[in-house]
């Protein structure tokens, strides 16, 4: 049985309050598995997509963005790099919530990526040391003698990589979905215009509110 429940009508003029709230809704709840796992889709320079599940670090309302970590030098990474243009996909069954987020990625500073990797387990770090992501190896044996060589390296403090960091997702449109009887879904999508330059944050326009048809 679907409950009853809709978005606000009137539409609320931006939102991510909403999404902020629904996120600490699901992340304090104990029948939703992996409430900060979304997926991340990207596409590569002839337009080819490609998508996988990542784990939400932060979605920052003020300002409108979202954080994740990988490796830059993963598909993904290259893939960012090429064309910085991505969305995600939160889906919690549990509360009949979907969120999906378009938006810009750059690579955030340096000094928040030491920051971010200094507070991970060491296992975490070791691992961010030993596995080129994305690329072939021959067995686990030899994977597990990159992690046991990396181990050998680091018998104290590990470094973070320079291929390992925080990615930010600016945010230019939001679309919110709960689900409702009869199969009449409430959606609702908000866009915004967004300009980026290198070192400075984003300017962003006003948000604009549509609701649509499921």
């Amino acid at each position: 049985m679907v409950p009853e429940q809709s978005l606000p009508e009137p539409l609320p003029a931006e939102p991510l309050t909403l999404v902020t709230a629904w996120f600490a809704e699901a992340m304090r709840r104990t029948d939703q598995v992996n409430p900060d796992a979304m997926v991340l889709a990207t596409c590569d320079p002839a337009g080819r997509p490609s998508a996988r599940v990542v784990l939400c670090k932060e979605i920052e309302p003020s300002g409108g963005s979202v954080r994740f970590v990988t490796n830059y030098d993963s598909r993904k990474g290259r893939e960012l790099a090429a064309n910085p243009h991505a969305a995600l996909v939160f889906h919690w069954e549990q509360q009949h919530r979907q969120v999906r987020i378009e938006g810009q990625v750059r690579q955030a500073a340096a000094a928040e990526s030491d920051a971010y990797f200094a507070t991970r387990p060491r296992d975490s770090q070791l691992g961010a040391h030993a596995s080129g992501q994305s690329m072939p190896i021959a067995s686990r044996a030899a994977l597990r003698a990159q992690l046991a060589a990396v181990s050998e390296r680091y018998p104290a403090a590990v470094p973070r990589p320079p291929h390992w960091g925080v990615c930010i997702l600016w945010i230019e449109a939001v679309e919110l979905w709960v689900a409702g009887a009869h199969r009449l879904h409430d959606r609702a999508r908000w866009t915004r215009e967004l300009a980026l330059s290198c070192g400075a944050q984003p300017v962003a326009g006003p948000w604009t509110a549509t609701r649509l048809q499921p």
